[in-house]
């Protein structure tokens, strides 16, 4: 049955009336991929009718996600089994993004202050031109098998056991803008994977091949029957182009605390800690461990298995069941939060798993904010961009706020 979305705008009070919440802890959430809804420019993209959570929630007859139901992300957007809620406690709001591109970086560095007017280069269609793999060959002194747009595990099983005879590097790419390369790590050897993908990245920084990720996918096993990658993956970033808003809470003093690939995506700058992951329900552990200690500043939190395992995958019900998976793990966060906390839930792009081909898709992001601190809740306006939340993390902090965006603190009450 279809179910009405509540759509009343949270009123805000004359600047002057306004008293602001400062928090001590803001936990900023990328569930990754999770779109809601297709951007006004989709169609340029292929993408006009892209939802990733609405049909995702229909391709499986609808979602459970209690935690999220009460946060409001039902009263935002239709998703089957997720009712909207006369009491939510959360705001929430959904997001346009002003740059150009559907990818990981070009998100994440949105969200921190930033616009990339150039898309970076993908290779999906045709693979890596001869003369850039020459060039990686000669400099790493391995051969090149691959060379196309594959999914990790399958191009490992076709490949690995060559892989481990040769000493040939296994180099592809996907619908994201990166050169992965695959090495055994007994065999090949994990320093020597590294090395090849810092090589990759140099010669990667030609702007006629300037991906935005080189990705070190190492693997273990004895053959194709038992390959498996590791949680030794690599990711080498660009640099963002300018001062982002984790750099102006280092500046200042404050705690910057990365889950998941934060730091890899942002090439470490303006991180003061850093925490790798094997999964996203480890994510969700170490960010729910991290709540139970005193810092002062932003703990920015991405989880991948979204995006990687379904979303890429075309598959719906695995999608589905990490959104559960997340929303459970919700539950054990929230109990956590204090009057000090500040939780925000949002999204990079969208990656609908019934949508045609593999790229992602382009779509709006839901920003979501919740705290025991809050008397109010509801709709906030549209978003112009991404950085919104940015500018809302800076305004708390009172470091430089980003040239795009415009804070929601004045709304969280």
């Amino acid at each position: 049955m279809t179910h009405m979305i509540v759509s009343t705008h949270v009123p805000i009070k004359n600047e002057s009336e306004v008293i602001m919440a400062k928090f001590k802890r803001i936990f900023t959430i990328v569930i990754d991929s999770v779109g809601f809804g297709a951007l006004p420019d989709a169609e340029n993209y292929g993408d006009l009718y892209a939802d990733t959570i609405g049909h995702t929630a229909s391709a499986v007859n609808g979602l459970n996600l209690p935690n999220m139901e009460k946060l409001g992300f039902g009263n935002l957007h239709k998703i089957e089994g997720v009712n909207p809620t006369n009491k939510p406690i959360g705001y929430y709001g959904k997001s346009l993004e002003i740059s150009s591109g559907k990818d990981t970086l070009t998100g994440h560095w949105e969200m921190m202050g930033l616009k990339v007017s150039t898309p970076f280069k993908t290779f999906t269609d045709t693979g890596f031109p001869e003369e850039l793999l020459a060039e990686l060959s000669t400099r790493t002194g391995h051969g090149i098998v691959g060379n196309k747009s594959a999914s990790g595990t399958e191009i490992i099983k076709e490949y690995g056991e060559h892989q481990m005879k040769t000493g040939d590097m296994i180099v592809y790419t996907s619908a994201d803008s990166v050169l992965q390369i695959c090495g055994h790590e007994e065999t090949f050897g994990l320093e020597e994977l590294y090395r090849c993908c810092e090589i990759a990245r140099d010669i990667t920084m030609k702007e006629e091949w300037r991906v935005g990720r080189v990705i070190a996918r190492p693997y273990i096993g004895s053959d194709a029957t038992d390959f498996t990658r590791t949680s030794n993956r690599h990711d080498y970033a660009l640099s963002p182009t300018d001062k982002t808003v984790l750099d102006s809470l280092k500046e200042g003093g404050y705690d910057v605390i990365s889950v998941g690939k934060i730091n890899d995506i942002f090439n470490g700058q303006g991180i003061t800690a850093a925490h790798k992951i094997k999964d996203n329900k480890d994510g969700m552990d170490i960010t729910i461990e991290i709540a139970k200690t005193n810092f002062n500043g932003l703990t920015y939190v991405n989880l991948v298995d979204f995006d990687a395992l379904w979303g890429h995958r075309r598959n719906p019900e695995g999608y589905a069941k990490e959104l559960e998976i997340f929303d459970k793990c919700l539950g054990d966060l929230l109990p956590l939060l204090t009057n000090d906390d500040l939780l925000i839930i949002t999204a990079d792009h969208g990656n609908d798993p019934t949508h045609t081909g593999t790229d992602h898709t382009r779509e709006m992001v839901p920003i979501v904010y919740y705290s025991s601190f809050f008397n109010g809740s509801g709709l906030l306006p549209l978003s112009d961009t991404f950085a919104t939340v940015g500018a809302t993390i800076a305004d708390n902090f009172d470091v430089t706020a980003p040239k795009y965006g415009k804070s929601h603190l004045p709304y969280l009450k």
